[in-house]
């Protein structure tokens, strides 16, 4: 079978590459091991489909991929964000912009993103259920394709496998074992966007419970080494929430130097001694209830049962007026240290992103041809760059597919 360009992996960037590459006239065959395209995409964004950032100042949105910054004006240059927006509009598809700049399909659902891409690539082949099994080249340059469906040739090949994040949308680090054979370096993936695991029981009792404007500090043998406020989500095993899954890269550095403690303010805004006043009057107002019936005017929404397990060991059926300045002070310090022990990052099957990949020194990102192979062309996530959850990630599937599939 012979086309004029391949594509390997009908995810977000493997579709914008093949239908860009088809708009050009090229006879384009995308191979997809799934039994459908975009099954990530159908469950990005909890099924909402965080599609772009739409920060539109370039420089402060390119920061937000770290040391990448300066490999990328070039790219973004040829597909920006409006280049996004103008995309899905001109399609039937209106975006609208939510807190932190985070651009969503208006109907808010994945969906319907995955569909615009379904029609964009009509024009293309498209082979589902076929694996690659073997990339063959010759001095340099990519002759074809094995796979479970026969063999493949094209003058211009795109690996657009994903990384490591979602092995069960098919996303299993494929790819970054074919450009290692390839000759390129990989850098190994860590799940960067990812989940914290907590060993506190406290923690687990609040599963489901999201508490807005929390302030979170992380210590490694009692020296703190850095502070985040925002909303953190408790979950069965843990921390979640974008502020959690932002954090998590620098938790995991610390990971490697000793053991992780945590500790949340649920009162940032208040300090400690105005915080005690506070619970003072709550306990003069109260003084002849019992203080399991209390706890809730005392604690931010939602949060009782948690108090309840990290308080287990003074009488909650005690009334209030009984409760001893010792017992009423170890409240207070509570609400503004809640101590929780980080054991870990959750694996590849929660991150919403994993790093690793190609080095960007390996990559003209003027047009994400390789420089060690000549007619292949790296997409999205198989390249080395992080970045942050708020839509950063599709649009660098969106970028960088675009540029492959136009120079390809």
């Amino acid at each position: 079978m012979k086309f004029d360009v391949i594509v390997i992996g009908g995810g977000s960037s493997g579709m914008m590459a093949a239908g860009v590459a088809a708009e050009s006239g090229k006879n384009v065959c995308i191979l997809e091991k799934n039994g459908s395209l975009g099954e990530k995409l159908k469950i990005t964004g909890g099924g909402r489909c965080n599609v772009t950032n739409a920060e539109e100042d370039v420089r402060v949105l390119l920061k937000n991929y770290g040391p990448a910054e300066p490999f990328l004006y070039s790219a973004f240059s040829q597909f920006g964000i409006k280049d996004t927006f103008t995309f899905f509009e001109s399609r039937g598809l209106p975006l609208v912009v939510q807190a932190r700049k985070r651009a969503f399909p208006h109907t808010e659902k994945a969906y319907d993103v995955y569909e615009v891409m379904r029609r964009f690539v009509l024009p293309t082949t498209v082979h589902l259920n076929t694996t690659v099994k073997r990339i063959n080249h010759v001095d340099g340059k990519i002759i074809s394709v094995v796979t479970n469906n026969g063999e493949y040739f094209a003058d211009s090949f795109i690996i657009a496998t994903g990384g490591m994040s979602h092995p069960e949308t098919g996303s299993t680090g494929d790819g970054f074992l074919w450009l290692k054979e390839l000759g390129h370096t990989i850098q190994d993936p860590t799940p960067t966007l990812v989940p914290l695991a907590v060993k506190e029981d406290w923690v687990k009792a609040l599963s489901g419970t999201s508490l807005s404007f929390m302030k979170i500090s992380f210590y490694v043998d009692g020296k703190k080494h850095f502070s985040k406020t925002g909303k953190v989500l408790f979950t069965h095993f843990g921390l979640s929430g974008p502020l959690i899954l932002n954090l998590a890269g620098k938790v995991g550095t610390l990971l490697k130097t000793g053991i992780v403690e945590a500790y949340i303010d649920a009162y940032p805004d208040t300090d400690i001694g105005d915080l005690e006043k506070k619970i003072i009057g709550i306990f003069d107002i109260n003084k002849n209830k019992m203080l399991k019936n209390i706890l809730k005017d005392i604690v931010p929404e939602g949060m009782v049962p948690g108090m309840e397990i990290l308080l287990s060991h003074i009488d909650l059926d005690t009334k209030v007026h009984s409760v001893t300045k010792d017992e009423r002070k170890e409240i207070v310090q509570l609400l503004k240290k809640l101590p929780m022990t980080i054991t870990g990052l959750m694996g590849y099957d929660r991150a919403v992103v994993a790093d690793g990949g190609i080095p960007l020194t390996e990559i003209d990102t003027k047009t994400m041809r390789s420089k060690v192979i000549t007619n292949l062309f790296v997409t999205g996530d198989l390249l080395h760059i992080n970045r942050p959850s708020g839509g950063y990630s599709l649009q660098l599937c969106w970028t960088t597919g675009y540029i492959a599939g136009k120079n390809a």
